[in-house]
């Protein structure tokens, strides 16, 4: 099986750093996997459906109207 060159750069960063930084990589490679799980399907939140009233999501939309898409040029 040949490494790819991805691979063999990692190895050559890694084999450099300590041993509390190479566990904080491992740490990492772990979190990826973990996001890389499948969620969950659509039809479990289906019963939310309508679960707010329609008077509250258009005070929401017209919040959001004036209040997000303003920018103030003298804010930063």
């Amino acid at each position: 099986m040949r490494t790819s060159s991805v691979k063999k750069e990692i190895l050559v960063h890694l084999e450099k750093l300590p041993e509390p930084l190479q566990r904080q990589v491992l740490g990492y490679i772990h979190r990826l996997e973990s996001k890389t799980t499948p969620g969950k399907p659509g039809r479990n939140i289906l019963g939310f459906a309508g679960a707010i009233p329609a008077d509250d999501l258009k005070s929401m939309a017209e919040a959001i109207e004036h209040g997000c898409e303003k920018v103030d040029t003298d804010e930063w």
